[in-house]
């Protein structure tokens, strides 16, 4: 049975979304409706928004979300009705190489739907009168409903908000993924941030979870530093005003960082971040530049001070392990996720939502849904 939905679809680069109503199809086999809950405002629509990051179109944009689930089709075994799912934009298959050692996250089955914007039998479950509408990674959570494949949503506790489950589903596990799974940062460690936005935030609160002796987050917007500081930031260095970065680090370090993080994704900070890591210490890639993006590297240096360098992609998480286990994290106080959610809109102000990010203003802004 077909239903109607309102949803923010982009239909060219560097335009504003429309919001409009569509159909949205019932659950094919092995797919969930759900009836989302919350979806967060991320920088990689914006990517896609400005065309750094293709995606055909019109597409439903929202990467980031939560939600009820309301239907099933047949043949799903890992979700039931009323179950509360965040939605993963990253499923796996669990037969390849990549999966049966445990790398999910490396799973390259479902590359081609999910980057062509499809369910993962490459058809499409939003439409309107001119026909198809495609999905943002396989998901499309700026809509009121979605229809996405059973293996992207993962069941969490019903206590957590959705507005604070939706996080997990990219910021707060791509951050929190790259110091546990990745890094794996240990307590009395000095930890390095490159970037205050939701995933560096991320990153900061997952270094005082492991106990780390400092945290110093970077970032050119002083506007960042209280809520850095407030979710265990020790402290904060502005970009543009301590010019001398890497001499300001050794003043606070003595040595460089054991690691470093960039969470911004821009080749000239990924740059830095290596200067800033101490011998024997690592730096994690967790932002994602354009994917012609290069650096150099001064190899002998790197060898010499035997740094290791990485990257990091969605917090080398297990979804259907992590989503859940940071939730848990949250609802014990652990990872006080509710601290960055500080801007709340409605489905129909997606626009002013994206223009309030790329201000710089701190925290994440979350859609909200009320049906």
């Amino acid at each position: 049975m077909i239903k109607k939905t309102t949803a923010a679809i982009l239909y060219e680069t560097n335009s504003d979304l429309v919001i409009e109503n569509v159909d949205v199809a019932a659950p094919g086999p092995k797919e969930v409706f759900v009836q989302m809950g919350a979806a967060g405002v991320c920088h990689s629509d914006v990517h896609v928004i400005s065309g750094q990051a293709q995606q055909l179109m019109p597409c439903v944009l929202g990467h980031e979300g939560a939600g009820l689930v309301t239907s099933i089709g047949d043949d799903v075994s890992r979700v039931s009705v009323g179950d509360h799912v965040v939605l993963s934009w990253l499923p796996y298959c669990e037969n390849c190489y990549q999966c049966i050692r445990g790398k999910t996250h490396l799973c390259k089955a479902f590359q081609t739907p999910v980057g062509n914007g499809t369910l993962l039998d490459g058809s499409c479950r939003f439409s309107n009168k001119h026909g198809p509408i495609r999905q943002l990674g396989s998901l499309g959570c700026w809509s009121e409903n979605v229809v996405v494949s059973e293996v992207c949503c993962v069941p969490v506790n019903k206590s957590i908000p959705f507005e604070i489950a939706a996080l997990l589903g990219c910021a707060v596990t791509t951050g929190v993924g790259a110091v546990l799974n990745r890094a794996k940062v240990q307590k009395g460690e000095t930890v390095v941030v490159i970037g205050a936005g939701g995933v560096g935030l991320s990153v900061v609160m997952a270094a005082k979870l492991q106990g780390a002796s400092q945290i110093i987050c970077i970032d050119k917007n002083r506007s960042m530093r209280n809520l850095a500081i407030e979710l265990g930031a020790t402290d904060f260095l502005v970009a543009s005003q301590d010019a001398d970065i890497s001499k300001k680090l050794i003043e606070l370090t003595d040595v460089g960082a054991d690691h470093v993080f960039e969470a911004v994704g821009k080749r000239e900070l990924q740059s830095d971040a290596i200067d800033y890591c101490c011998s024997g210490g690592t730096v994690t890639f967790v932002g994602l530049d354009s994917e012609d993006a290069t650096i150099n590297l001064k190899t002998t240096a790197i060898t010499r001070a035997e740094k290791t360098i990485s990257g990091s992609i969605y917090g080398s998480a297990c979804t259907h392990r992590d989503f859940a286990l940071y939730g848990e994290k949250f609802l014990e106080g652990k990872l006080p996720i509710d601290l960055m959610v500080n801007r709340r809109y409605q489905l129909r102000e997606i626009n002013i939502a994206l223009s309030d990010m790329l201000e710089g203003k701190p925290g994440r802004g979350v859609i909200v849904f009320d049906h």
